[in-house]
């Protein structure tokens, strides 16, 4: 059977676990932290992702557990009205996270849930990742669009 159809099946179940049981934004969380961070797993584990995770070794589909999760996130945040975005900043900006935040739930009247990281070789200015949607507002973007503009005008590689 296809992974892509396994993992869905199973991550629809998840999520109908959760909504049933009321524990969904518990599950959520602890979700998303195993996916974050898959070295540690936070003890104790939610009682219906254990239950969920029991069902999976007995149904010997643990080696899709990565993809299920993914599946379970992405029909959790439709299914709750949640948009994840990811901003990447060149320096820590305490005052751009809230005022992005803030303009993305005058856009999409979602619940937004924002995960931010420091690169310093996008020299400055930031990165904003939505979904399948990335605004590149960096320096380095910059940067690259002048060299290959000078590349093209000039006909030759700098």
């Amino acid at each position: 059977m296809n992974t892509g159809i396994v993992s869905s099946r199973y991550a629809k179940a998840l999520l109908m676990l959760v909504q049933e049981s009321g524990r969904g934004e518990q599950v959520f969380a602890q979700v998303r932290e195993l996916l974050a961070r898959p070295e540690s797993v936070p003890e104790p584990l939610e009682d219906d992702l254990a239950r969920f995770v029991l069902l999976l070794r007995k149904n010997r589909r643990l080696d899709s557990l990565k993809l299920i999760l993914h599946s379970f996130v992405r029909m959790y945040c439709k299914a709750e009205g949640i948009v994840i975005a990811h901003l990447t900043c060149a320096v820590p900006s305490p005052e751009l996270q809230p005022r992005i935040e803030e303009l993305l739930v005058r856009r999409t009247g979602a619940r937004i849930l924002m995960d931010t990281s420091i690169d310093a070789s996008i020299i400055g200015g930031f990165i904003l990742d939505i979904d399948d949607y990335r605004l590149d507002a960096s320096v380095r973007r910059q940067l690259d669009d002048i060299r290959k503009e000078l590349v093209q005008k000039n006909n030759r590689i700098i």
